[in-house]
């Protein structure tokens, strides 16, 4: 697993790498990273977020497990742990764009702008080929 930068997302996408958002439905809902594709690591359930017990089975039924694949979040700790989980379920070309969607702090505190921060464009529809609820679909069928 490889932590990438924005820009170095940027052009692993422009070689054709799929982008996964591993937010929840509702957080891709309200805005994502234009063509991103979304398979939560964890979702809502009761004011909490749990594990997707279908997350790895998605992921292998959707993406080639050699192939270059960038993921995300909103700050990183999420896309973190869903490239943890690829790595251990074979997959050998995966980056995390760990900065999110929405940015985080490093270590010392300082601001780390992520996609939306930087002023990059993004998108709140998604067709079905974007949405969990396709990706699930696709994944069953």
């Amino acid at each position: 697993m490889a932590i990438v930068s924005i820009e170095q997302a940027e052009e692993l996408m422009a070689k054709g790498a799929p982008f996964v958002d591993v937010r929840t439905p509702e957080e891709f809902a309200d805005g994502h990273v234009p063509g991103a594709i979304n398979v939560p690591v964890s979702l809502a359930q009761g004011g909490a977020k749990v594990q997707n017990a279908d997350f790895v089975t998605v992921m292998a039924a959707l993406f080639d497990k050699a192939a270059p694949l960038v993921v995300s979040c909103q700050a990183g700790g999420r896309s973190a742990r869903a490239a943890a989980l690829l790595a251990q379920a074979g997959f050998t070309n995966v980056s995390d764009m760990s900065v999110g969607f929405e940015g985080r702090r490093d270590p010392f505190g300082r601001a780390l702008p992520g996609w939306r921060q930087e002023g990059r464009d993004i998108e709140t529809d998604a067709t079905d080929e974007q949405t969990y609820q396709g990706a699930l679909q696709r994944a069953r069928s």
